[in-house]
């Protein structure tokens, strides 16, 4: 038992593809190089025109004085899409941030970079408070 060891080398070929009967015959052609520069392109999930509204607001009020932007409002989507949200939203402003209690909180003064994404993303940003 102590020399029945595996050869990692590679050794030889398989010799037999299982794809190596196949033909071409009977399925369709591919479309056209200009069919697929024309198709709508959608980033990430399904767009809507308008997905409601949604409020931003900034607070600071029980966080030792930092500055968080909340964003709130939504609806009609679960919680894999605002952590998706979420997560584009710190890759573009550069800082942390949750989804917490349906709402998704950015650190720091960000609500024109996240009206921006929110945009972008079929809803429809309001900024609320002060």
């Amino acid at each position: 038992m102590a020399n029945e060891k595996i050869s990692t080398s590679g050794g030889a070929s398989l010799g037999h593809n299982p794809f190596g009967a196949l033909t071409a015959t009977g399925l369709p052609s591919a479309p056209s190089p200009s069919v697929l520069r024309s198709a709508p392109t959608l980033s990430g999930s399904v767009q809507a025109k308008n997905r409601g509204r949604v409020d931003i607001r900034r607070e600071t009020g029980g966080r030792g004085g930092k500055t968080v932007t909340v964003v709130d409002g939504f609806t009609g989507i679960g919680l894999p899409e605002k952590e998706q949200l979420a997560k584009r939203m710190r890759a573009a402003c550069g800082c942390g941030g949750t989804v917490k209690d349906g709402a998704i909180e950015i650190q720091g003064d960000q609500r024109e970079t996240i009206a921006r994404i929110l945009s972008d993303a079929g809803f429809r940003p309001v900024f609320s408070g002060g």
